[in-house]
């Protein structure tokens, strides 16, 4: 099984908690970060713009994604350029289409043009990838979200798929694939298998990383004992339950 230091691609933190974006922030194994206005929201970011240059402040030298939240593509070309100009570090995530379905390709080409860096998010489909990795040529570069995980929750096995982006990306020299929604650590695995540039993984899922390679009856030992403990907590007793039934 391959150690974490083997690994080839890059792993990012997902999430908008402060907090636990500058816990991931002292990983060195955290290459970059991304967010969007559902995780923001979770987070209970009220203030968009204060929070994006607060963490700013603290995260300065790896690239950070945060998402427009228009659905106009004239307004989004406006926020865009805003947020673009937050940071260097800084990359712009736009939406595959607005939420009519309507494509953002225009609105892609003339940001790429402008030399914003770009990452252009919630892909679900291999014509989505090749469409999007030509939106971005002759611009600086950028990223191309797939959301495997959530490919996967419609019963499509995703990896097939990631490999083939894969491919289509190597004429596309500046563009990586991310695979984005991962489940569980073992998509860590996938992606690499599949040639991805990058994964995002939450703060839940990157806390589980330290278990990679972990000896399984040990770690059956530990479920074990976890639910006793949880159950001595909880002050669980069916003798109590007994005894009053007797009595009754």
């Amino acid at each position: 099984m391959k150690k974490l230091h083997e690994f080839s691609i890059e792993i990012f933190a997902d999430g908008a908690d402060r907090a636990g974006m500058l816990e991931m922030y002292r990983n060195p194994l955290i290459k970059g970060f991304t967010t969007n206005p559902t995780l923001m929201r979770k987070a209970g970011v009220t203030d968009y713009r204060a929070f994006a240059k607060e963490i700013l402040l603290d995260i300065k030298d790896r690239p950070i994604s945060f998402e427009v939240f228009a659905d106009q593509f004239d307004e989004m070309e406006r926020q865009a350029l805003e947020i673009a100009s937050w940071g260097s570090n800084v990359v712009v995530k736009i939406p595959v289409t607005n939420t009519r379905g309507e494509s953002s390709d225009k609105l892609v080409r003339r940001l790429a043009q402008a030399s914003v860096v770009l990452n252009v998010t919630a892909l679900m489909t291999l014509s989505q990838v090749r469409t999007s990795a030509a939106w971005l040529t002759g611009g600086p570069g950028g990223y191309i979200s797939v959301f495997a995980g959530r490919i996967a929750d419609t019963g499509r096995d995703p990896i097939r798929m990631m490999a083939e982006s894969v491919k289509l990306l190597q004429a596309y020299p500046g563009v990586k694939l991310i695979w984005a929604s991962p489940r569980e650590v073992l998509n860590l695995f996938h992606a690499e298998m599949a040639g991805c540039h990058v994964i995002t993984m939450t703060n839940d899922l990157l806390k589980k990383l330290s278990l990679i390679g972990k000896d399984l009856q040990e770690h059956s030992l530990d479920t074990v004992k976890m639910f006793y403990e949880d159950g001595k907590k909880a002050g669980y007793d069916l003798r109590k339950v007994a005894a009053a039934a007797a009595g009754s």
